[in-house]
């Protein structure tokens, strides 16, 4: 017995952006490997890629998700 159902059809309201064919879909059409979401509305899922982006830089430039400062604060210079 699978320990999780796949679910083939979304909830109403429901909004994804598919990675693979570059659009906007209600529910849950491609596999989820190729998508993200849910989001509540299909606005927030046309602008998908952009939050990702902002989300990346955001992290990338955050002091907590990199070993660097410590590195310095050791002395050991790698």
């Amino acid at each position: 017995m699978a320990l999780f159902k796949r679910r083939t059809v979304g909830k109403p309201g429901e909004w994804f952006y598919c990675l693979k064919h570059a659009t906007v879909e209600e529910g849950p059409q491609c596999r989820a490997a190729d998508r993200f979401g849910p989001y509540a509305t299909r606005e927030e899922a046309e602008h998908a890629m952009q939050t990702a982006q902002e989300r990346n830089l955001e992290w990338e430039t955050d002091p907590k998700w990199h070993d660097k400062g410590r590195a310095d604060e050791t002395g050991d210079g790698s």
